[in-house]
Parts: C-alpha cells; sequence; structure tokens
C-alpha cells in the first residue's frame, strides 16, 4: 500500500501557489509512491478521515502507510518531501 495524500479535488489547478499542488509536486518529483484521497471542498466537516488523524481540518494531509499523519504548511510539507522524508520506497 502506498502513502495516501488528502488533497483538496481540484487536481486540475497546477499552481506552485496551490497548496495541494504544490505537495502533489514535490511527491511526483521525489518518485513517492502514493495513493489521492480527494476529500471534500468546500465542506471542510466532511474531512473525517484528515480531522481524526491530524486533530485539523486543512489540506493537504499524508497519511502514511503505517498509519501516521503527516501535516504541515504546504511549503513546508514539499521541504521535508524534497529533503528525503519521504524515500520512493515509502
Amino acid at each position: 500500500m502506498a502513502i495516501k495524500l488528502h488533497r483538496c479535488p481540484h487536481q486540475w489547478i497546477k499552481l506552485n501557489a496551490h497548496p495541494c499542488w504544490r505537495v502533489q509536486k514535490a511527491l511526483d518529483e521525489m518518485g513517492v509512491e502514493y495513493e489521492v484521497v480527494r476529500e471534500s471542498w468546500p465542506g471542510r466537516k466532511g474531512r473525517t478521515a484528515v480531522i481524526e488523524g491530524t486533530g485539523q481540518n486543512a489540506l493537504p494531509a499524508i497519511e502514511l502507510e503505517d498509519g501516521s499523519w503527516y501535516r504541515e504548511q504546504s511549503a513546508e510539507m514539499a521541504k521535508s518531501i524534497r529533503a528525503g522524508r519521504f524515500g520512493s520506497a515509502a
């Protein structure tokens, strides 16, 4: 099972300023295998898995294979991904 990227459903937005795209692009660049989980938008209350996993309703969030979660501001997430926190075997 690959890690899961919980993101907004607007995958067509490919601007560097878009938080979900910023993280997805970093995962792609680093060759990390992941599954996209499209979360509700704009209804943040419907993001039950994200809220349970992170204590927040903000996106993007990464659910790791061991069941733990990773959530920071998207620029920090992308920086961590590019620094090798998630490898292609993740």
